[in-house]
Order: C-alpha cells, then sequence, then structure tokens
C-alpha cells in the first residue's frame, strides 16, 4: 500500500509539473503578442497631422539651365494645407500664382507668361497630395515621400516628391524639390534661335507654417 501511495504521490508531482510549465508558456506566449502590440502601436503615429502653408513666410524658387546661362527666378505662393493621418493617407492643396511669376527680366518673364505658362488663363500651379510614404511624426525631425497630382496649364500630372523638415510645437518648417518636365507635359519651350533651354525646371519649395495634431 505504501508503495501505490508512493507512486501515486511521483505520478501527481510528475502532472502538476507538465501543468504548471504549460500554463507558464502559454502565458509567456500570450505577453509576447501584448508586448509586440504595444510596440507596433507606438512606433505608428496615432493622430492626424494637419499643416497649415503661411504664404508670406514660404517661397517657390526655380532653376532652368540653358545655353546661354542659368535662370533664376520666383513665385508667390498663395494658400496651402496638408493633412496626414496615422496610416499616410494625406489631403489638402499647396497653391502657386502662376501670374506671380519673375526672374528679374521682363522681356524673359513676358514670354514665359505669354508664350509657355499661359498664365493669363492658367492662373493657378497646384500639388495635391494624396499618400506619403515615411513617418510623419506630430513633432520632430520629417524625411518623406509625398506621393500626388500635380496640376500645371490645365492638365495633371503623377508626382512624387521628397520632404524635408522638423516639426516644433505649432510651428513647422520644411522643402520639397520638384523636377518638372514641363515640355514632356505639353508646355511649350522656350528655346530661340540662339538659346535652348533644358526641358526640366527644377523647383524647389520653402515652406513654413503652423500645425495641429488630432
Amino acid at each position: 500500500m505504501t508503495t501505490n501511495r508512493n507512486v501515486a504521490r511521483l505520478i501527481s508531482s510528475f502532472a502538476l509539473a507538465f501543468v504548471w510549465t504549460a500554463c507558464s508558456q502559454t502565458v509567456a506566449r500570450e505577453l509576447r503578442v501584448v508586448n509586440n502590440a504595444s510596440a507596433a502601436q507606438a512606433a505608428a503615429p496615432s493622430q492626424e497631422v494637419a499643416l497649415t502653408v503661411n504664404p508670406s513666410q514660404s517661397k517657390v524658387n526655380y532653376t532652368l539651365d540653358t545655353t546661354l546661362h542659368t535662370v533664376h527666378g520666383t513665385f508667390s505662393l498663395k494658400r496651402g494645407n496638408i493633412r496626414i493621418a496615422p496610416d499616410g493617407k494625406a489631403s489638402g492643396e499647396i497653391v502657386a500664382d502662376a501670374t506671380s511669376g519673375q526672374s528679374g527680366d521682363s522681356g524673359r518673364d513676358k514670354k514665359m507668361h505669354k508664350d509657355v505658362l499661359e498664365s493669363a488663363k492658367y492662373t493657378e500651379v497646384v500639388f495635391r497630395p494624396d499618400r506619403v510614404d515615411g513617418k510623419f511624426p506630430p513633432n520632430g525631425a520629417v524625411s518623406v515621400q509625398m506621393h500626388g497630382m500635380f496640376a500645371l496649364h490645365g492638365s495633371e500630372h503623377e508626382l512624387t516628391v521628397p520632404v524635408k523638415g522638423e516639426i516644433t510645437g505649432d510651428r513647422w518648417h520644411g522643402t520639397a524639390t520638384l523636377k518638372i518636365p514641363y515640355v514632356e507635359w505639353g508646355l511649350k519651350s522656350p528655346n530661340s534661335f540662339i538659346l535652348k533651354a533644358d526641358p526640366v525646371v527644377e523647383v524647389e519649395l520653402e515652406l513654413v507654417g503652423t500645425t495641429n495634431a488630432h
């Protein structure tokens, strides 16, 4: 009888040890799942970021290479606002005044507005973002690719723009560089018998504004 009781106790001990080990492994797995989910949630932005552009403090610069010289000029911004959701979806628009373009040469600017941009008819140049690739935090440094549609001279073109900047409190500033193949997009080349212009113009946006997160 004593031997049977000892065997029973031994079997019970093994059974309890097995159950305890199985329960411990299950709890450990569940804790790992919870921790991984929490880490992923912490890594992803949890707020929508809304950016408003201050046109008076922002600039649009352009550079066009030609066979004679490099042309530098500017355009004025009219307005701008962008919203970036936690999943990277974006909306809003940045609008430049096409009629404001100037390069410091009245004859060249007159030809640009009349023959190339036709700015009396197409008065605005607009970028409408729809997606952001990369992290866009509510505070700190920003380095992303912003995808959207670029409206110029009455037609829209798909474009991805590299954007760098920084958000500090309710203020932000950033830069974006665009290469616009204006001739390929249907605008007239400013080429003459003497001067040959690059069919791609480089545009740099220097943006400043305010922000809030929701």
